[in-house]
């Protein structure tokens, strides 16, 4: 079993699922927690696990088996030490005689996950992330909980916003999906909601803060995912697009400066980064968590090979790993999330 990727919420709750599932159903299983992420089975550093070591983690963040980033892009290179990375997998693997590879991660560990299925090995998966964008599955683990920080955050801005009649953008997490800014901005009563799927118009922007201030509303609230853009932007080239945010810390601080001259209001930006993804799993997601890794460890026993467990509609299933493996959930620009929060007032930029 590993941890691979950036960390969340309810990944020990998961792990905790698989094993206590595990040790009650089957006798003399083995359970080996290889050491952060992939590099524990590309270099062979593991622990075998005990069934102690799965208790009391139910609350904890993090994960007990440590995580890295191993981009798929570079896992067929050859590593500066010389080691050929799929091939060291597959071999740690034969060595421990191993049933089955557990993987608990987002995208990229998926498409290696596939990757190593392809070779022939025996693969589980369990989708993990607080952007919520892994297809196949309508709630990954990390996600409710990041939400619930996210909002906090929003909520803990509106009175200091409301006090100096200020304009707050609220930076959160997520490159490619909005699904956190979309669920926070809408818990946490954002005015307005900027999505990486929807590229924003400023003057549309522009337009809200003013018609709320005419209304006598003299503070607004923007949650801002981290790879929102302007339509402007969206049309660069990578490149650049590069230059024109060189000068800025992140993509908020360009839209405030923006504001700050079109409003003549003051602006303000607060991002509450890694802090969205760490501390104690919500209820949720301890559920969620749980549920997924009972539905792994019947997968095992079972000896159904290649899936991931995911849930669809409340009910726990599974998908085969090349269905979901480099395959984003974007939030489609007619969710009918959209539409409400539209209809309610939020501008979405457009």
């Amino acid at each position: 079993m590993l941890t691979s990727g950036g960390d969340c919420q309810a990944l020990n709750a998961a792990m905790r699922g698989v094993a206590k599932t595990l040790y009650k159903q089957e006798k003399d299983v083995k359970i080996y927690g290889f050491l952060n992420g992939y590099k524990g089975l590309i270099y062979g550093k593991y622990e075998l696990m005990k069934e102690k070591d799965f208790s009391g983690i139910l609350t904890e963040g993090g994960t007990i088996l440590g995580t890295s980033r191993e981009p798929f892009k570079y896992i067929n290179n050859v590593g500066e030490d010389g080691v050929n990375k799929v091939p060291a997998m597959i071999d740690t693997y034969k060595k421990l005689d191993l049933d089955c590879l557990v993987v608990l991660g987002g995208n990229g560990s998926h498409k290696t996950a596939g990757l190593l299925k392809s070779k022939g090995l025996n693969v589980v998966t369990l989708p993990k992330t607080i952007d919520n964008d892994i297809a196949g599955s309508d709630h990954t683990f990390g996600f409710m909980s990041a939400v619930d920080i996210a909002t906090t955050a929003l909520d803990q801005i509106h009175s200091t916003a409301a006090s100096h009649s200020r304009v707050f953008i609220v930076e959160l997490m997520g490159h490619k999906t909005g699904w956190l800014t979309l669920y926070a901005g809408i818990a946490g009563g954002a005015d307005i909601i900027l999505l990486p799927e929807i590229p924003y118009e400023t003057k549309a922007i522009v337009k809200t803060i003013k018609e709320r201030s005419k209304k006598g509303k003299k503070f607004t609230i923007i949650a801002m995912a981290e790879g929102a853009i302007s339509e402007e932007d969206a049309k660069l080239s990578k490149k650049e697009r590069r230059e024109v945010y060189a000068n800025y810390p992140s993509v908020s601080y360009k839209l405030s400066a923006e504001l700050t001259e079109a409003t003549g209001q003051e602006v303000r930006v607060t991002i509450p980064g890694h802090v969205q993804r760490g501390g104690s799993p919500d209820p949720f997601d301890r559920v969620l968590a749980t549920r997924l890794g009972i539905a792994a460890a019947e997968l095992i026993i079972n000896k159904e090979y290649g899936y991931m467990v995911c849930e669809e509609n409340n009910q726990i299933s599974k998908i085969a790993i090349e269905e979901v493996a480099g395959k984003t959930r974007l939030i489609e620009t007619d969710d009918p999330m959209l539409e409400q929060a539209e209809k309610m007032g939020i501008c979405l930029g457009r």
